[in-house]
């Protein structure tokens, strides 16, 4: 014999019980203090990471635009780019070639003397196999 709702047959009524059934939520104090404390701490670490990005690569001075590069050979290539910089500064850019799995294959860095702030270049650069495209990786004033 049963004696439960369940065995006397189909139970029409929510299986947790019914809001009123649950005791009342006690009330929670400083809540606002807590979420003013997290969004302070949100907004200094954004702003930290922000001016560490900044830092780190904020304005250059140096504009490079690569204009075409030549990999019909397979010992060399040819890069023929563009240097924009101050013309009081000089300047080392890293020109590199890169084959077909993106593996680099010959690499070296230019010296750009003091002088001019446009600079229309064309290097060859000597690789150890066959490239299939070539840039300038980066350029800084020294």
């Amino acid at each position: 014999m049963a004696t439960s709702e369940a065995g006397k047959g189909r139970f029409e009524g929510p299986v947790l019980g019914t809001p009123g059934d649950l005791p009342d939520r006690p009330e929670r104090r400083g809540r606002f203090v807590v979420h003013v404390v997290i969004a302070i701490l949100c907004a200094v670490t954004a702003g930290g990471w922000g001016y560490v990005m900044w830092a780190a690569k904020g304005e250059t001075e140096v504009i490079r635009q690569i204009i075409a590069f030549d990999v019909g050979r397979s010992d060399s290539a040819q890069i023929t780019f563009e240097v924009i910089k101050p013309s009081d500064r000089a300047a080392v850019c890293r020109l590199r070639a890169m084959d077909v799995g993106h593996a680099e294959v010959g690499s070296r860095e230019l010296d750009i003397p003091a002088g001019e702030g446009y600079l229309r270049l064309t290097e060859r650069l000597e690789t150890s196999a066959q490239a299939t495209s070539a840039d300038v990786e980066y350029c800084y004033l020294v």
